[in-house]
């Protein structure tokens, strides 16, 4: 097997268990869509492919927070790959610039290759995909999905994001998916989250409008208004 067929295997075999959205599809997902947008920037796409499949490897929601610091996981799979120290080394240390928690205590993905998993990771969270997503991981903490006497809190700060439990999955939805397509690095992230940004508006608008929640019409209005003046 070459080193991408190892990492697959691995990966899936440590991930199997997961039920909360953060399994195998969506890092298979991830993957294509990595796939995608470093067929158009330049990049090593083995590096590309190798950074897609081990970013979750360690995830602190998944692996708990001292597996998260030391990449105990995907240091134990790189071992068994025949990428070089220097290849290996710029795997870890693009992992450790992934993820929405990261960017929130500010910290950015510096080369192409992280950045353009860091985009993948991101639309995925995004979209039809980033909706369902948010319900499954929601019903496995036994969250609700809407409550319309709870409204997000848009100004959460990094250790606030990770420790929060509960919570709906609507304010989630306000609370990370719509400011992802602002975290974009490349171009090609930038144009599909717009797309799928604007498709996550036309859902919130549908289902507070079936909901007959108004108050959270005029909320998501205000939202829409005030992200545009920032953006």
């Amino acid at each position: 097997m070459n080193n991408i067929e190892i990492i697959k295997n691995e990966v899936t075999k440590l991930l199997s268990f997961d039920n909360s959205g953060h399994g195998i599809d969506h890092i298979n997902r991830v993957l294509s869509l990595s796939v995608n947008i470093a067929k158009k920037e330049k990049s090593n796409i083995e590096l590309v492919k190798a950074i897609a499949l081990l970013h979750d490897a360690d995830d602190y929601k998944l692996f708990g927070d001292k597996c998260a610091d030391s990449l105990a996981n995907t240091k134990n799979i790189l071992e068994k790959t025949s990428f070089n120290d220097i290849e290996k080394n710029i795997i870890i240390n693009s992992i450790k610039t992934i993820g929405f928690s990261k960017r929130l205590e500010g910290i950015i993905p510096q080369i192409i290759e992280a950045k353009i998993v860091s985009d993948a990771d991101m639309l995925d969270g995004m979209g039809a995909t980033g909706i369902l997503r948010t319900y499954h991981y929601n019903i496995s903490h036994n969250n609700v999905f809407f409550d319309k006497n709870i409204f997000p809190n848009l100004n959460m700060n990094y250790k606030e994001y990770k420790v929060q439990k509960n919570g709906t999955s609507v304010n989630h939805i306000f609370e990370k998916i719509l400011k992802l397509k602002n975290y974009m690095l490349t171009q090609t992230g930038k144009k599909e989250a717009l797309k799928r940004y604007e498709f996550v508006i036309y859902f919130l608008k549908e289902f507070f409008y079936e909901e007959n929640a108004n108050e959270w019409i005029d909320y998501l209005n205000e939202y829409i208004d005030q992200d545009s003046k920032i953006n």
